[in-house]
């Protein structure tokens, strides 16, 4: 078994044992001199500057660069050249004890997402084919078996709900405080709480690619993931300590020829190497950054880097899809006109529709189920983006259902007052016919989310320069939801497709930084195409999913005001850290040079700066939103997300952000 220098364990214990030592090393020197304070310096100078010299010596080895961790080793062995041993081990406890607490620090940032792990149950209840339910381990499941929730169970891997009808605690998940009542067909998802009722679950996927381990290993990579600034404070830590080693020989060497004696040099340029350390400078944006993705992922929000968190906070232009984002996606059959029997003709609409996953496909579906009409057999289907779909239908004839896109493609014609109408209404209209000829249409209308109108008011009150709505949709259903929603009509763009989406985005994207919210497979363009996508997750398409940068865990947008607000607190945060650390050391380097600093005090300062611009970072692993929203909604918070029920349905896919050039 070999000793890792760089375990937690093996820091924790080595600070400790270095700390007796510096304390054997003091009384010795102050109260009662003996033969123990060497040997308290002994123990100090390896305790704590093992573990340092084999960072360094790692550093140099394997990434062939020169850190932070040299500069104190080379400080406290000029410091013990010079006679002031005691002062060299002061900087060695100090350093390590600022490095152990920093790693514990940032440890506890990662571990608040991980720590879903321990919510997970080990132990299901199977329930066998002939009836008999037997305990297995939850890893053990696969899609399609059945489990029985009792009451208080937590959810052993996310499923549907075969049968039951109960409430379940999502907040390990969502950040939701409310129960969501769900009953047969509702998703259910790992580590969650059945509150009430015995449900029987169809598990929908394995443990290993549930919800949750999908959270932890978004969030792991994320935090791998470097942010701007984290490449920044990289960058300057490598060559700065290069820097300050040439500059620390130079001193050396000009307070020589100044006819300083040697010993009065080597100690003044290792007051130099500590004052000049860049410690704080280095750690003060990964500690904001770790902190803030482990705040944003316990809240609902999971960004997939670093530079996701920087950008969020940049954006001034947010653009919206309009179906399944800012409404609820669940549409409402308002209308029918047909040239045929009405039955025969939801028959062959409900039969094309059954084959889509389209929003206002299930509200068709759910019109046809409610009048027990069965949709007709339809095959050889085939979807056109942003249009419609079509196929054949018994007779071999080709059938179809769509926007007016759609009609225009199968050279049709829309006649009758009836069906010309309907050109003018605010609701969605849907064609359908048999080759060239329209049969007949139906009307939905669709509802704004309750979050939606919430949400869109605190980005305005947060400042936020504009809002877009885009939408597939004709005008004058998206003026219609647009205008209940507070958009102008100039900020209403319909009668989209795809490409349009794309065109409109980059528009944006040349005045400022522009987000694109969307769900479907439709946006997915979109969102790789503006600076920072963010997925609908309770609804996103796997390929929304693999575009976005962002994805919001619930159907709740308020979400996403409180996202960006933490975004622009994590940036104020990374700022501060900067600003603190670059200042403490100009004064320390600056007192090193002229006011004849003590080492001692150098320590201190640089040693106690590094702690601060930790711990000020760790602050965002609270509840970071205190901001009163408008007067229109109430206090936001990016754990509750009260305005509607949250819910999550998939996290499974790559977070591989698609080209900009899609």
């Amino acid at each position: 078994m070999t000793l890792d220098l760089s375990s937690d364990r093996a820091m924790a214990v080595l600070t400790g044992t270095a700390i007796a030592g510096i304390l054997l090393a003091v009384h010795a020197e102050y109260v009662q001199p003996g033969p123990w304070g060497t040997f308290g310096l002994v123990v100090v100078f390896l305790a704590g500057g093992l573990p340092a010299s084999w960072r360094a010596l790692k550093a140099l080895w394997q990434d062939h660069m020169l850190d932070i961790d040299l500069l104190m080793i080379v400080a406290a062995l000029a410091a013990a050249a010079v006679g002031a041993a005691l002062e060299g081990a002061v900087l060695l406890v100090l350093f390590s004890i600022s490095t152990t607490l920093e790693r514990r620090a940032m440890a506890r940032a990662r571990r608040a997402v991980e720590a879903l792990m321990a919510l997970r149950p080990d132990i299901a209840l199977r329930e066998a084919p002939d009836g008999t339910v037997s305990e297995v381990r939850s890893a053990d499941l696969h899609a399609g078996d059945v489990v029985v929730l009792r009451p208080g169970a937590r959810v052993p891997a996310d499923g549907t709900i075969l049968d039951g009808d109960g409430s379940l605690d999502e907040a390990t998940i969502t950040g939701e405080s409310m129960p969501v009542h769900k009953g047969p067909g509702g998703k259910v998802f790992e580590a969650t709480v059945n509150l009430n009722a015995v449900l029987r679950v169809t598990v929908a996927r394995p443990v290993a690619e549930s919800t949750v381990a999908r959270m932890i290993e978004l969030v792991t990579e994320a935090q791998a993931a470097r942010a701007p600034s984290e490449r920044f404070s990289d960058w300057f830590g490598q060559r700065y300590t290069v820097f300050v080693l040439l500059g620390a020989t130079v001193v050396f060497g000009v307070f020589l020829l100044l006819g300083w004696s040697v010993q009065d040099a080597l100690y003044r340029a290792a007051t130099l190497l500590v004052a000049a350390s860049p410690c704080a400078v280095v750690i003060s944006v990964p500690a904001a950054i770790l902190s803030a993705l482990a705040t944003s992922a316990r809240g609902g929000v999971l960004f997939k880097g670093g530079s996701a968190l920087e950008t969020l906070a940049e954006v001034d232009t947010f653009a919206f899809d309009k179906t399944g984002t800012l409404t609820t996606g669940r549409a409402e059959v308002t209308g029918v006109v047909s040239s045929i029997p009405r039955t025969e003709f939801l028959a062959l609409i409900a039969g094309l529709e059954v084959q889509s996953e389209h929003p206002i496909a299930e509200a068709v579906r759910r019109h046809a189920s409610a009048m027990n009409i069965d949709p007709a057999p339809i095959s050889g289907v085939v979807t056109m983006a942003s249009e419609g779909i079509r196929g054949r239908d018994m007779s071999g004839g080709e059938v179809w259902a769509g926007n007016p896109r759609m009609v225009a493609r199968m050279c049709a014609c829309i006649d009758g007052a009836k069906l010309v109408a309907l050109a003018d209404t605010t609701e969605t209209v849907i064609y359908a016919g048999r080759d060239d000829r329209v049969l007949g249409a139906v009307t939905v209308a669709d509802r704004p989310r309750q979050t939606s109108a919430c949400a869109l008011a605190a980005l305005r009150a947060d400042g936020v320069g504009r809002l877009v709505m885009m939408t597939g949709d004709r005008s004058p259903v998206g003026l219609r939801i647009g205008a209940e929603l507070g958009f102008g009509a100039q900020d209403v763009h319909a009668d989209l497709l795809p490409e349009d989406k794309v065109r409109l985005v980059g528009e944006l994207a040349d005045r400022g930084r522009v987000a694109f919210v969307g769900d479907g497979v439709n946006d997915a363009a979109a969102l790789a195409r503006s600076d920072v996508g963010i997925a609908m997750g309770v609804a996103g398409s796997e390929v929304a999913l693999q575009a976005a940068d962002i994805a919001l865990l619930s159907d709740d947008l308020e979400r996403l005001a409180s996202a960006r607000r933490l975004a622009r607190r994590t940036r104020r945060v990374i700022r501060q850290n900067l600003w603190f650390a670059m200042t403490a050391m100009v004064v320390l380097v600056l007192s090193g040079l002229f006011l004849n600093l003590p080492l001692p005090l150098a320590v201190l300062g640089h040693e106690g700066g590094t702690v601060l611009v930790v711990l000020n970072g760790l602050r965002l692993l609270r509840d970071p939103i205190r901001q009163d929203r408008p007067k229109s909604g109430r206090v936001d918070h990016l754990g509750t997300g009260a305005c509607a029920e949250a819910s999550v349905e998939r996290l499974a896919g790559s977070d591989r952000k698609l080209p900009k050039s899609v």
